[in-house]
């Protein structure tokens, strides 16, 4: 198999993967229309084994899966969230990992993406998908959905995506994706012969 229709090929099977994890939610306990999923870990993944733009790829097709096959209750605006705060995550983690490939950046380039994903999260939620959604809030209202809602849900969800994809990766990327079991880390072998 050609090195691009390998990549091809694994990148649809985590786009699959992130499809089917989407269907797997938690419903945020003060908001409920805010879901946790778990479908940000195969982007990750994805975006750590081939680059930021694979990872944004699989976020923009199991969003575009889903349309496609499960339809939407939101007219899309769930979807469109769904990509824009997932991107947000996977994007600047996997950037920073591909500049130097070490357990270091991968665990800076989650925690930089976390805190973006937040603040993307924020904005996009006030001035996007809130007035799309027609729901509107006072002042007040706004600022604890921002405080109690927004922020702690999506700083949980990318700690939770993080931490399973940093435990899954080194696992993941040697029999999957062929790459160094120790995230790119080249250590000198100084193996004695007995």
């Amino acid at each position: 198999m050609t090195t691009n229709l390998n990549k091809m090929v694994k990148i649809s099977l985590l786009t699959g993967i992130a499809f089917i994890l989407m269907f797997i939610e938690i419903p945020f306990p003060v908001f409920p229309w805010l879901k946790l999923d778990l479908s940000d870990v195969p982007a990750l993944m994805g975006g750590f084994a081939f680059g930021p733009l694979a990872g944004v790829l699989i976020e923009f097709l199991k969003v575009l899966m889903n349309l496609l096959l499960s339809g939407t209750q939101t007219g899309g605006v769930g979807e469109f969230a769904n990509f824009i705060i997932g991107a947000s995550l996977v994007f600047p983690a996997a950037f920073i990992y591909w500049r130097k490939k070490s357990r270091k950046t991968a665990v800076i380039g989650m925690i930089i993406g976390i805190v973006i994903m937040s603040i993307i999260g924020v904005l996009a939620n006030v001035y996007i998908l809130l007035p799309l959604y027609g729901m509107q809030m006072s002042s007040a209202e706004l600022m604890r959905y921002v405080t109690v809602g927004l922020v702690p849900f999506n700083a949980v969800k990318g700690v939770i995506a993080s931490g399973l994809t940093y435990i899954l990766y080194k696992k993941v990327s040697v029999a999957i994706f062929k790459v160094e079991p120790n995230f790119g880390e080249h250590k000198n072998s100084t193996a004695k012969i007995h």
